[in-house]
C-alpha cells in the first residue's frame, strides 16, 4: 500500500462517524453538564465582546482574541466546505451544520476556560496557553504530559497544512482563475504580508485580524444578504428542502437539488465534518487565542470566545446556504466534466445569479481574505504549540519566518498529500482535546457556576463586576 492511499484511509477514520460522534457527543455532554448555560447566556457572550474592562493580565484585548480565533476559522470552509457539505450531503447538511455548531457553543466555551484558567507566562511576559497546558496541569501526571505532547505536536504539524499551504493555494487558484493573476506572484505577495506580521508576533496578528476579519465579514454579509433578498421567492422553498432532507430516513431527491440525492445519515455526516472543519469546536486550536486574552475570569472569555462559532457557523456558514439553495444552482452539472458543480464553482455560480461576472470577484476576494486571515490564526497556534515542545526563543523566531516562506510553496504548488496529510493533522487534534474536556468536566462546570452566580447574574442588572477584586467562592457543581 502506498503512503498517499495509507494516509487517505487514516483520514477517512479520523473525519469518520466514530469521532464525529466523539466530537458533538462531546458538545451535548458539555451543554447539559453546564445546564444549558452556554446557549441561555448567548446574548450576554455577544454583549461582552464589546465591553472592555481595565486592562488585566494577557496579551490582547478580549475582541482581538476572538478576532485572532475567528481568523483562524472564518476561511476556506464558509465558502467551498458549505457547497461540497451540500452538494455530497444535499441541502439537508446545513442543518445539521447549525445543531452541530449548537452544542459546539458548550465545547468552545469550555476548551476556552480550560486554556485561561491553566495559562502561564513565558519567558518574555506573553501569556502561554490551550489545551496542552490544561492537560500538563489539570490532568497532571505521565497521561497529561503524554495527552500534552501529541496535542502540540498534532498542532504544529497542522499548522503548516491546514493552516498555511493549503490556505496559500486556495488564494492562488482563486485569483488566478479569477484574474489570470501568476500562482508566482500571489504568493510573493502573501509571503511579503505574512512574514511582516508574523515577525512581530501575537500583538501583530492581533491587531492586522482586529481589522481584516470584521471587514471580510461585513463584506461577505452584504453580498449575501443582497443575493438572498433578491432570490426572496426561492428562500422559503430552499429552507423547506434543508429540513426535509435533513431527517429523510430515505435516499430522496431534492427539488432544490436536482439530481443530488441524499440521506439523514449522509446530510448528518457532511453537516457535522464541515461543520467542525469550519467552526474548530472540539479541535483545541481557538483556545490558544482565547488564553492570550487580556481578562478577569476563565468564563468571561469562554463566553467571548464561543461566539466565534456563532458567527463563523451559524451566520457565515448558514448564509452561504441560503445564497446557494436559493440560486437555483445546486446540482448543475459542469459541461466540461460531466460532473456535479461543487466547491468554489457552485459558489461562484450562486452569487452570479445577481451579481453577473462580478460574483466571480466577490467570492474570490472574500475567500483570498479569508484565508490569508487564517494563515495568521495558525501561525499562532502552531507557534504556542511549538513553544510547548522547545522553550527556545530562537526557535520559535525560526518558526515565524519559516511559517511566512512556507506560503509561497503552497501557493505555487499543487500537492494533494498535503490535503490528506493537514486533515488528519487536523483530526488528530482533537482526540487529546475531548478527553481532556471530558476529564475535567467538573473544573469547567465549577467555573461556570461560580461566574453565573456571582458575575452574570448581577451584571444582567447593570452591575458591573471586575472578577480579579471580587472574592469569588467556587460554585458547588449544581446551580
Amino acid at each position: 500500500m502506498d503512503f498517499s492511499k495509507l494516509l487517505s484511509e487514516v483520514n477517512n477514520f479520523v473525519w469518520g462517524p466514530i469521532m464525529l460522534a466523539f466530537l458533538v457527543g462531546t458538545g451535548v455532554f458539555l451543554t447539559v453538564r453546564l445546564k444549558f448555560l452556554p446557549w441561555r447566556n448567548l446574548w450576554y457572550a455577544i454583549s461582552m465582546i464589546f465591553k472592555r474592562k481595565d486592562e488585566h493580565t494577557g496579551d490582547i484585548t478580549p475582541f482581538q482574541s476572538l478576532m485572532t480565533a475567528l481568523s483562524a476559522t472564518i476561511g476556506t470552509g464558509n465558502i467551498v466546505g458549505v457547497a461540497t457539505a451540500m452538494v455530497l450531503g444535499g441541502p439537508g447538511a446545513i442543518v445539521w451544520m447549525w445543531i452541530s455548531a449548537a452544542f459546539g457553543l458548550s465545547t468552545k466555551y469550555g476548551e476556552s476556560v480550560l486554556a485561561v484558567k491553566y495559562r502561564e507566562s513565558n519567558s518574555v511576559g506573553e501569556m502561554a496557553g490551550g489545551p496542552m497546558y490544561a492537560m500538563k496541569k489539570g490532568i497532571g501526571g505521565s497521561i497529561g504530559r503524554t495527552l500534552a505532547f501529541l496535542f502540540a505536536f498534532f498542532a504544529v504539524c497542522a499548522s503548516f497544512g491546514i493552516g498555511n499551504m493549503t490556505q496559500a493555494n486556495s488564494i492562488s487558484s482563486a485569483l488566478n482563475s479569477s484574474f489570470a493573476i501568476p500562482t508566482w506572484a500571489s504568493g510573493l505577495v502573501i509571503m511579503v504580508l505574512a512574514v511582516a506580521i508574523l515577525v512581530r508576533g501575537i500583538r501583530s496578528i492581533g491587531k492586522v485580524s482586529s481589522i481584516v476579519v470584521p471587514f471580510m465579514s461585513v463584506f461577505y454579509f452584504i453580498a449575501s444578504v443582497i443575493v438572498i433578498v433578491v432570490n426572496a421567492s426561492a428562500v422559503p422553498a430552499g429552507v423547506a428542502e434543508m429540513f426535509r432532507m435533513a431527517f429523510s430516513t430515505e435516499a430522496v431527491a431534492g427539488g432544490i437539488g436536482g439530481s443530488i440525492v441524499a440521506t439523514m445519515l449522509s446530510s448528518m455526516r457532511w453537516g457535522v465534518a464541515r461543520g467542525v472543519f469550519s467552526n474548530e469546536a472540539g479541535l483545541g486550536s481557538a483556545p490558544i487565542a482565547a488564553a492570550a486574552a487580556q481578562t478577569d475570569h476563565p468564563s468571561r472569555q469562554g463566553y467571548v470566545n464561543m461566539t466565534g462559532t456563532f458567527f463563523d457557523t451559524m451566520i457565515i456558514c448558514m448564509l452561504t446556504g441560503l445564497v446557494i439553495s436559493s440560486s437555483g444552482m445546486l446540482g448543475s452539472i459542469d459541461p466540461e466534466t460531466g460532473k456535479l458543480v461543487s466547491g468554489a464553482q457552485l459558489t461562484i455560480l450562486a452569487f452570479s445569479t445577481v451579481f453577473g461576472s462580478f460574483g466571480k470577484v466577490i467570492v474570490s476576494v472574500g475567500l483570498a481574505l479569508f484565508a490569508f486571515s487564517t494563515i495568521l490564526g495558525w501561525e499562532y497556534y502552531g507557534e504556542k504549540s511549538l513553544e510547548y515542545l522547545i522553550k527556545n526563543r530562537k526557535v520559535i523566531m525560526s518558526y515565524r519566518v519559516l511559517f511566512g516562506l512556507v506560503t509561497f510553496i503552497g501557493a505555487t504548488t499543487t500537492l494533494d498529500i498535503v490535503w490528506n496529510f493537514s486533515d488528519t493533522m487536523n483530526g488528530l487534534m482533537s482526540i487529546p482535546n475531548l478527553i481532556c474536556l471530558v476529564w475535567l468536566n467538573k473544573d469547567i462546570a465549577d467555573e461556570c457556576f461560580s461566574y453565573q452566580k456571582n458575575v452574570v447574574e448581577l451584571e444582567k442588572n447593570g452591575e458591573e463586576i471586575d472578577c480579579t477584586d471580587a472574592d469569588l467562592e467556587t460554585a458547588p457543581a449544581k446551580i
